[in-house]
């Protein structure tokens, strides 16, 4: 048994925390930047009188669920990166989930 895993130091937790907490902060670009495109892109659809903006809605949807199933049940955290590597770090010590 590798005891580095069994008792990580205080910079392995760090690390993994930051690691974890930027990864999910990732997740929250993903979906803002999903957001603002989708937005324009329902505009631009309605205001020519299609709806073809549901396609691109539903597959790069697709991809935010997956990538956010990824992220969410692999790591499970917080909300905004200071407090992701906070509580990752408390995950890693052991402390609460």
């Amino acid at each position: 048994m590798n005891t580095t895993q069994a008792n990580p130091s205080a910079g392995d937790i760090e690390k993994r925390a930051r690691r974890r907490a930027g990864a999910k902060m990732g997740w929250y670009i993903h979906a803002f930047v999903y957001v603002l495109v989708n937005l324009g892109l329902v505009a631009i659809s309605a205001s020519r009188g299609h709806s073809w903006a549901v396609y691109p809605l539903m597959g790069w949807g697709l991809g935010l669920l997956i990538h956010g199933a990824v992220i969410w049940f692999i790591a499970p955290g917080g909300s905004f990166y200071d407090r992701l590597v906070e509580r990752e770090r408390r995950t890693l010590r052991g402390g609460d989930s």
